[in-house]
């Protein structure tokens, strides 16, 4: 008799590159096909997605030795990847050494960013996704509950997020090494993002004045730009306006490249002495990779950035051990409970109603 076991298989930043991982992520539509697909698979009782611009992750809890290889398979098959290549990026693994990946996960220790805070969110959405679909049941349940609390109490009894340094800073020191100086720069966001926005504030709280937002939404871009005290510019207008900024910041969620070569080659014919500062935060990416040869042109994508802000985490070891030592011991007494449900009867189905969150500090 075979039992179930929980297991997480996917890909992130740690062994998949930036070309490789915005292959691999998920469209919105793409993921409603494949988790209906994967709901058919006999023996996945439970499963929730991760799925941001760092990593792709299937967290599920199934009865056969095979499960995350049948779902490793159809994920690369909605993705028209091919399986003996993502072998080369693949996480694997199983038990409680999952569950200690997505404590770590949770924490920020796994980020490229070290101690960042986006990431909890984000788990925590994957969650509440997984829920509304009903594909959670009393194993996930609890084990995303439980961790939750863990990294809130690794957060708030250790000194991880301090110094962190954001992905944000990092653009707007760059963009002074260009500059000099931000006062008379004309900064252009692409896309009305959470990670774009944070960085548009992040370019005013060091002096920019000239701000101007652009969405495929122009409601949306105004609503920004009047948050932001900036412009608005209707979407279909940044090709022929690129000329006028000296910073772009690129955050949409287009699944193809706005920027490319032959459009940024056209606006630095207008501004040949004035260097142009390209920040691509998206995933897929907004810029064609070809553009980063062209003269007086700096491109950064998030690969570059964080590659940037992770030089202080050596200074930062000790704290992450500590971190880790802290989580350990929660996920090792999560999994004393965890591991008696594995073999019971009530994990042989997905739970019809989602359990709500408890709050209890306990595990």
């Amino acid at each position: 008799m075979s039992f179930p076991n929980v297991f997480v298989i996917g890909a992130n930043h740690h062994k998949a590159p930036i070309e490789v991982r915005e292959k691999l992520a998920l469209a919105s539509h793409n993921e409603d096909a494949l988790l209906t697909h994967l709901r058919s698979i006999e023996g996945l009782h439970e499963l929730a997605v991760v799925n941001t611009c760092n990593r792709i992750e299937f967290y599920g809890v199934g009865n056969s030795k095979t499960i995350a290889e049948e779902v490793t398979a159809a994920f690369c098959k909605q993705q028209a990847f091919e399986i003996s290549e993502f072998e080369a990026f693949r996480l694997s693994l199983k038990g409680k050494d999952a569950v200690q990946h997505l404590a770590e996960v949770a924490a920020g220790l796994d980020s490229q960013i070290l101690g960042e805070t986006e990431i909890f969110g984000q788990i925590k959405e994957a969650y509440a996704n997984a829920q509304t679909r009903k594909f959670t049941g009393p194993i996930l349940n609890r084990i995303f509950q439980k961790i939750f609390q863990a990294a809130k109490h690794v957060r708030s009894t250790t000194k991880i997020t301090v110094g962190q340094v954001s992905i944000a800073n990092v653009a707007v020191e760059l963009a002074l090494n260009i500059f000099g100086q931000l006062k008379e720069t004309r900064i252009l966001l692409l896309g009305a993002g959470d990670i774009g926005e944070k960085t548009a504030k992040a370019f005013q709280s060091r002096g920019a004045l000239a701000l101007t937002v652009s969405n495929r939404g122009f409601d949306k871009a105004l609503h920004i730009a009047t948050e932001l005290g900036a412009s608005a510019l209707p979407f279909d207008q940044k090709d022929s306006r690129l000329c006028d900024f000296d910073v772009v910041v690129c955050s949409t969620s287009a699944p193809e490249c706005i920027l490319t070569k032959e459009t940024v080659l056209a606006a630095m014919k207008k501004r040949p002495t004035r260097p142009l500062f390209l920040i691509d935060l998206a995933l897929p990416r907004n810029v064609e990779a070809s553009v980063n040869i062209l003269q007086n042109v700096f491109v950064y994508n998030l690969d570059d950035l964080a590659k940037i802000a992770d030089e202080n985490r050596a200074s930062r070891e000790a704290e992450i051990i500590t971190c880790k030592n802290l989580l350990g011991e929660k996920v090792e007494n999560l999994w004393k409970h965890i591991e008696p449900q594995l073999i019971s009867p009530s994990t042989s189905h997905v739970s019809a109603k989602p359990t709500p969150p408890q709050e209890s500090a306990s595990i």
